[in-house]
């Protein structure tokens, strides 16, 4: 049922022209059509996120979205070189280094947008059979 139809997430703004400046200036989003006062932005395989506004946005302290991607050392210095700031963290296993934590299988990047969203960049390193 659900699982066969593609998933979108939302990304609360409380600013859209502020988040969007970081979404199209920073990440390099295309927006692809403006709808009630936000924007949607489409990915690869018919997945898109939709940004909208509200007055709660970042108020989710988990991780709002991840990219799965090839390289995530690639990646964190691409956008590193935008701008973007990756957030650190030191707890009970788990430990970045260089902003990036090897855990349970996958590395994974966490940064925020402009909103306070927590968004991730992850690549799988488990041994494929």
């Amino acid at each position: 049922m659900l699982q066969d139809s593609p998933m979108y997430w939302y990304l609360p703004a409380a600013d859209v022209s502020r988040a969007r400046a970081f979404y199209e200036q920073k990440l390099g989003f295309k927006p692809s059509e403006e709808i009630a006062g936000g924007v949607v932005y489409k990915f690869v395989d018919g997945t898109a996120c939709f940004l909208y506004p509200t007055s709660n946005a970042g108020t989710n302290h988990a991780s709002q979205a991840f990219w799965q991607v090839e390289n995530v050392e690639r990646e964190v210095a691409e956008l590193r070189a935008r701008g973007v700031t990756f957030e650190n963290y030191d707890s009970p296993g788990m430990k970045t280094v260089n902003g990036i934590a090897t855990a349970g299988g996958a590395k994974t990047a966490w940064f925020k947008d402009t909103e306070g969203n927590i968004l991730a960049i992850v690549q799988d390193v488990r041994q494929k059979r």
